[in-house]
Formats: C-alpha cells, structure tokens, sequence
C-alpha cells in the first residue's frame, strides 16, 4: 500500500513527492451508508480490493493502489486535530526519506490520548511542535525538526543518512539543524544527534557514501572528503570521486548493484584508468565490506596513505 522502501539515492528522495498521486478518496462508514453501501457490502467490497478499510473506521475508495500520500489522508482521518505528519512520514513528503518505513508516522503534542490502531506509529512530543509545513496538502513537521527527530531516534548510520539527505536536497541548512538539536537537549538520543549534525555533509549523494564516510572518520583516518572533483591538465574537472583525500590521493568507492551493467562497466573501467593514470590510488568496497566488515576498508585505505 504504497510503502515507502530502498530509497538510497539522495536525488530519488527529493523527487519521491512528486510521484505521489493520492487519488483515492477518504471515507468513513457512514459516507458508506450514504453512498448506499452497507456494512456488510462494504466488507464484501474490502475483500475485494473495491473498498480499501485503511484503519477502523476509515476507508479508501478509488481505482488505484493506495500510495503513500493515500494512507497519510486515511491516517489523519482517524487522528486527532492537532497531529500533524513527522519522522520518516514527513522526510518523505519533504524530499529526504531515506529510511524504509511501514507505518504512517504522526505526531501529537504530550499528554493527549490517542487509540492505538494498525499501521500508525504516534509519537508525542514534549518540545513544542511549532507552526508545521504544508507538502502535498498535508501539515508536517518542519524538516530541520524532522531531521533531528529522526537522529535522535535512528541507528547511527542511518541519522547520518537522514542528514546528508536534508541538506543535500535543500529541505534546511546546517544552521537550521544546529539551531534544532539545541531545542532537544533533554531527550534521549540528542548527544548522537548532535554529533552526527556536526558530521553531515550536503555533498554526500548516496545512503551508502554516507555509510562509507562514517565508516572513515569512525577510525580516525582525516583527511577524506565527500565527492571530491579530480582535475584534467586543463583544469577542468574531469571525475568526482565518492570519498577522496585529495593531499594523498586515496579515494574510497562505494561499489554498488548499478555498476554490473555492460555499459556502465564499460565507463566505470575507463573512469578508474584515467584516475589512476593521474595519480589517485582507487580503492572499492560493496555493500558486503560496508555492512559486515568495515575493518577491511580501514585496514585497505591505512595501507594505500601509509603503505602498511
């Protein structure tokens, strides 16, 4: 139902609303019955798919697959009036949704009841809310909120991730989220949050460069930067490399799925040759070295700047 999955692309995150179409229409059982639909035709319908029963109570009719700006519509009908959409729900309205995410995620202000119900996640604040942002029709938090709601509560790569893609993609800048983290101090998870703040990157592109870089600055090793352009003998820029360190020439590549196709092998093969020709040791790690044996890179890029 138009779950948002394996968004890593930065690029994809920021056009990922426009994708969204909701066409289907929000209706309780009531419109039902003044459609002419009774309760046991509108189950009958469900059954279906001619009827879609979002949450207890809320419905969604229409000929298409629901997608995720759908479930939101269907989540806030059943809501209090005061949520307003947050965390992985709002950074994909927003342009960063890089985490995978099932539930529609709402946020109320502390204190308030709110019924538990399948496919919502309620998050209720104690740091007021403010005047929330307007995507598609829906109120969200605002993104540097959003963003650090987000680091504080997320596996550490994946706060990076959710950063990098905010700036990136233009939703706040580093001050916004500097000025944001401050507001959290007292919650749990604000002393990552802060410190992946003072990591995050605008010119990361990608879930794993980001993955990679912290990886990096993790072991100590300074001096790499993200997308680092290499120059020709005209002074024109020629590449960019993932994560390089320009004074020692070492560059650090995430190697994923999209380079197996013959075309891009092809210019992938070109691409390291003149890297090499021009100086730069170039080092490639997959997913596999990412995610169950980051200290191969470190060992593999100590030995590139220092030989051992």
């Amino acid at each position: 139902m138009g779950t948002l999955t394996g968004v890593y692309l930065y690029r994809d995150a920021k056009m990922f609303p426009g994708s969204l179409r909701g066409r289907n229409q929000v209706a309780s059982l009531a419109d039902l019955h003044e459609r002419g639909v009774s309760r046991d035709a509108a189950h009958w319908r469900t059954n279906r798919s001619r009827v879609i029963r979002a949450h207890r109570g809320a419905y969604l009719l229409g000929p298409t697959e629901p997608d995720l700006l759908d479930r939101i519509r269907a989540a806030l009908a059943v809501s209090p009036a005061n949520a307003v959409v947050g965390f992985h729900t709002a950074a994909a309205l927003l342009g960063f949704g890089v985490i995978p995410a099932s539930s529609v995620h709402i946020v109320v202000p502390a204190g308030g009841l709110f019924p538990h119900r399948r496919g919502i996640r309620v998050h209720q604040s104690v740091v007021p809310i403010g005047e929330p942002v307007m995507r598609l029709g829906i109120a969200c938090t605002p993104a540097a909120r959003t963003a650090i709601d987000l680091a504080r509560t997320t596996h550490r790569p994946l706060a990076l991730s959710i950063l990098d893609a905010a700036l990136a993609n233009g939703a706040c800048d580093a001050a916004a989220l500097e000025r944001e983290v401050a507001l959290h101090n007292a919650l749990s998870g604000v002393r990552q949050a802060r410190a992946v703040v003072a990591l995050a990157d605008p010119r990361a592109q990608c879930s794993q460069e980001s993955h990679l870089r912290l990886v990096v600055h993790d072991s100590g090793l300074r001096g790499f930067e993200p997308q680092v352009p290499v120059y020709d003998e005209a002074g024109v820029i020629r590449y960019y490399v993932d994560l390089g360190d320009s004074r020692h020439r070492v560059a650090a590549e995430y190697d994923g799925a999209s380079h197996l196709n013959r075309d891009r092998l092809r210019d992938d093969l070109a691409r390291h040759n003149w890297l090499e020709s021009a100086g730069w040791r170039m080092r490639y790690f997959t997913d596999r070295d990412l995610y169950t044996r980051p200290d191969d890179i470190v060992r593999v890029l100590r030995t590139a700047l220092y030989g051992h």
